[in-house]
């Protein structure tokens, strides 16, 4: 008795070294692209977005060759389904509560606390420390406020 996928003539063998073989080489070339795309100058200082999604899209793509056949989701029963989609549901839904509270987080920073930042926020909130070592608000970029004079 012949298998039913035999019968059809498209039958595709279980993690043949041929399959691994073009999806290694699908890795390969995306990684090029996004290499190209990543260190090509013109267009990150014209359209930073379009890098950014372009760089994304690529990443999920790697990430698919990735999971379908290198962890043999590609021939899995239906039920890795029951297991992927509420996790991503919740992934989708973290991120979106995250979103506001990671987007205000400096909001309320204290002067130490911008001055010991990853990022320089001083230029955000219009802070900035004088020749004396002390905080000054900033007038202009040019420029500090003197305390005690105009």
């Amino acid at each position: 008795m012949a298998h039913p996928a035999n019968a059809h003539g498209h039958h595709e063998e279980h993690g043949s070294l041929r399959t691994y073989i073009l999806v290694f080489i699908g890795l390969l070339i995306l990684t090029a692209l996004s290499f190209i795309v990543g260190n090509w100058h013109a267009l990150k200082d014209k359209a930073p977005g379009i890098v950014w999604a372009f760089m994304m899209a690529v990443s999920v793509c790697k990430a698919l060759l990735v999971i379908l056949f290198f962890m043999h989701l590609k021939w899995e029963a239906n039920w890795k389904y029951v297991l992927t989609v509420p996790c991503c549901i919740m992934s989708v839904f973290l991120v979106l509560m995250l979103v506001p509270d990671i987007g205000r987080r400096t909001k309320h920073y204290t002067l130490e606390r911008q001055d010991h930042a990853t990022t320089p926020l001083r230029h955000y909130y219009n802070w900035a420390i004088d020749e004396h070592g002390e905080h000054a608000k900033r007038t202009s970029d040019e420029h500090l406020e003197q305390p005690g004079g105009d």
